[in-house]
């Protein structure tokens, strides 16, 4: 692997070995001039993912798989081949990280911008049955204030569930919409777990225990007590009343 692409990896939150993962595919993008692509189960549903020599590039509802490979021409400039048994290992790693499992993948996020990359890096690391607002991944990005251009990168987001783009909601704590649909956010979040009727309106949570606030789905917002869990809308409101903010799910700059 390059050095580029080794950086590239880095910046996108990436901390595995590409050489046991990527060994076989790499081998095979350069023998047949393209990348290459397969079909497995996903909790979208049956879903293509295209990878290439520096990890997954593309995930996309699976159909007709000559359209895929024209769409993916269109939208990356690259042939697309199907997988072989080669790239087995490969494609069952992939398949275990989109079910949800603890299971890294290389993504090849080279042709996205530094901001892009590091607002898909911040919303991958957000844990399975959290959920975080807008304006907290432009924060963490390093641009406060840019939630428009964070919902921009999560509606073109080109590897849905490998970077989980649904545990992103609107700053209210609503879901918002969805590339899948709004209907199927809803439906992975709730599969996840997340509590949406009480992040609607009061997406931060607070206890005088400890007089810490934190998202609502923070894991320790979930272990508050019900006598002891004060809502807010914002940050600000609970900074207001006295309380400081969690420094594991960071609600708020500090």
């Amino acid at each position: 692997m390059s050095k580029m692409a080794g950086n590239t990896l880095r910046e996108a939150g990436e901390g595995i070995s590409p050489g046991r993962d990527l060994g076989p595919l790499v081998e095979r993008v350069l023998e047949e001039g393209a990348d290459v692509f397969f079909r497995v189960d996903s909790p979208l549903g049956p879903v293509f993912v295209a990878a290439g020599s520096r990890g997954v590039t593309c995930v996309d509802r699976a159909g007709i798989p000559e359209d895929f490979v024209r769409r993916y021409r269109e939208r990356f400039g690259r042939l697309l081949v199907p997988a072989g048994e080669r790239e087995g290992g490969f494609v069952r790693r992939v398949a275990a990280a989109l079910a949800g499992r603890r299971v890294e993948v290389p993504l090849d996020l080279e042709r996205m911008t530094p901001f892009q990359r590091r607002v898909m890096r911040v919303v991958r690391g957000i844990p399975r049955g959290e959920v975080r607002p807008y304006g907290w991944v432009a924060r963490e990005a390093g641009s406060p204030g840019a939630s428009r251009a964070v919902g921009n990168v999560m509606a073109r987001n080109p590897v849905p569930l490998l970077v989980p783009c649904h545990r992103v909601v609107r700053n209210d704590g609503t879901p918002g919409n969805y590339g899948f649909s709004p209907q199927e956010k809803v439906r992975l979040l709730r599969e996840e777990g997340v509590p949406l009727e009480e992040l609607s309106g009061s997406p931060y949570a607070a206890t005088p225990t400890t007089g810490v606030f934190c998202h609502a789905t923070c894991r320790h917002a979930r272990r508050i007590q019900p006598e002891n869990r004060i809502p807010f809308r914002s940050p600000a409101d609970a900074l207001d009343a006295g309380f400081r903010p969690c420094r594991v799910c960071r609600p708020a700059a500090v």
